[in-house]
């Protein structure tokens, strides 16, 4: 699938709500070093270059009904300010993750090949690991995901009781990552698995809690390259106060 001429788009996931940081508004317009987090992760998305130099052509955010001007207009300004020769459309996000993205990419330009799907929770995703993904693409790949090792033991626990749960077995590290976004596909794989998928796409118990997963269930093989610990995700009030902390090196 290797292609010199393949034209790149992004999905960002801004549509999650604020609840477990214990805030009354989406989780991505939530301000880090004085900005939304939704800015700082387009910042990033747009900001990547892959190996020949190419860029991010289009940008499909997907946010909350109420708040989709609002969004509009700060990243209008945002993609103003980076120079970027793009194409912004902000869409109503869907009732779960896998819905939002299905959303996003109906918004696509019939001239992209390369899809990134983003999450606006990991607003410090530096441009180096967005072109890697893109560039692991465009290699012939046709789904990647970044990952990062797993450091702690991991362990499978079978059903319990009230005093806690049983150890099943300890499973083996060094074949595990915890796997990041943004997650690169070609195009027309991941509009196959997500047509596939999309029964399982309406409740949050049955949608898939990453793209990957749909292709994976799809029969496609993906390939993982090196994560990046400032990709993390932003979940709890903690998340936030590391967001601050790593505000001066996310574009490194």
């Amino acid at each position: 699938m290797h292609d010199a001429h393949m034209t790149i788009a992004a999905v960002l996931t801004a549509a999650g709500s604020g609840s477990r940081l214990g805030l009354d508004l989406p989780k991505a317009v939530v301000p880090v070093a004085g900005e939304p987090l939704v800015a700082h992760a387009a910042r990033s998305l747009l900001a990547a270059r892959a190996a020949d130099g190419s860029a991010i052509a289009q940008l499909v955010v997907t946010a909350p009904a109420a708040h989709l001007d609002a969004v509009a207009a700060l990243l209008g300004d945002v993609v103003e300010a980076s120079g970027a020769d793009v194409r912004l459309d902000v869409v109503g996000g869907g009732r779960t993750r896998q819905e939002s993205v299905a959303a996003g990419l109906a918004e696509l330009a019939d001239d992209v090949d390369v899809v990134l799907v983003h999450d606006a929770a990991r607003p410090f995703a530096p441009p180096g690991l967005v072109a890697r993904v893109v560039d692991a693409v465009r290699a012939g790949h046709a789904a990647v995901v970044p990952g990062l090792p797993v450091v702690d033991t991991v362990k499978r626990v079978g059903a319990g009781d009230a005093t806690g749960r049983p150890v099943v077995e300890t499973v083996p590290r060094a074949d595990l990552v915890a796997v990041q976004t943004p997650q690169g596909f070609d195009r027309h794989v991941l509009e196959r698995a997500h047509a596939v998928g999309s029964g399982r796409g309406a409740h949050e118990a049955t949608a898939a809690s990453d793209d990957a997963a749909l292709v994976e269930a799809a029969g496609v093989a993906v390939w993982v390259v090196p994560g990046d610990e400032r990709a993390a995700k932003v979940t709890t009030a903690r998340d936030l106060l590391v967001a601050q902390a790593l505000t001066t090196g996310a574009t490194a």
